[in-house]
């Protein structure tokens, strides 16, 4: 019983991860969240594999001092670089973001090509690339490194913007030639930009928004273990961050 009452801890590198708490909140909102926003080292995912891997550590220690009763890795760069540590270190089950959204992306492409745009790090991780490679051989697959977009969102800059618009543009414009059917925003940020996103193809793509997927692995693993709350009524939620 006790266990149940305890919160689920999520981190990000800043405020992307924002979008994951909004999804779990949707569906699960008499759950408790304490969320990390590792904003003094921000971004992630231009940085090395080892260097992100240890700041993934160092979040997942912040939240275990609220004694969690799951954790959820909602940055990309850290679920590639980090998973296997983390799972074994975090002595509490732990949930990434990039497994839901390969799922997703196989079950919406019906065989079009899925598109997946991320951070340098999660590109150059291979990680979708073989996630979802793993649950459908077949899948043809377009990927682009979309540095800049990290940075915009937390300058609080939107899809209104001209220059998030115009970074789109160069980032996206060989993508948008090869006619993907399923785009994977493969950064918790990149929901943030979704309408922007949505506009550079015309809106005539799939957008697979790992917030939304991770929301219902979690949901599944808290039930699976017994650890959904039963309490009926609105969660807690405290947010932390590292910098401004």
């Amino acid at each position: 019983m006790a266990a149940k009452k305890q919160p689920i801890g999520i981190f990000d590198s800043g405020v992307g991860g924002l979008t994951v708490v909004k999804a779990i909140l949707e569906r699960l909102p008499e759950e408790n969240i304490v969320y990390f926003g590792d904003t003094a080292r921000i971004p992630y995912g231009t940085k090395s594999s080892r260097t992100i891997g240890r700041f993934a550590r160092q979040d997942c220690e912040f939240l275990r001092r609220f004694d969690p009763k799951l954790v959820v890795v909602a940055c990309n760069s850290a679920s590639a670089a980090a998973m296997p540590t983390l799972q074994h270190e975090a002595e509490v089950p732990c949930v990434g973001v990039i497994r839901p959204g390969a799922r997703r992306a196989v079950e919406a492409a019906k065989g079009r090509p899925i598109g997946i745009i991320a951070t340098e790090a999660t590109i150059a991780s291979r990680s979708y690339h073989e996630a979802i490679l793993a649950i459908d051989p077949q899948s043809r697959l377009l990927e682009r490194a979309c540095p800049l977009l990290v940075p915009m969102v937390e300058e609080g800059r939107d899809s209104h913007d001209p220059l998030v618009r115009s970074v789109l543009k160069e980032y996206l414009a060989e993508m948008k030639s090869a006619s993907p059917g399923v785009l994977v925003l493969g950064c918790t940020h990149y929901p943030l930009l979704r309408e922007a996103i949505a506009h550079m193809f015309d809106g005539e793509i799939t957008l697979v928004d790992s917030a939304t997927e991770t929301a219902k692995e979690v949901a599944a693993v808290l039930a699976e273990l017994e650890l959904a709350t039963n309490v009926h009524s609105p969660g807690e939620q405290r947010y932390f961050v590292s910098d401004n």
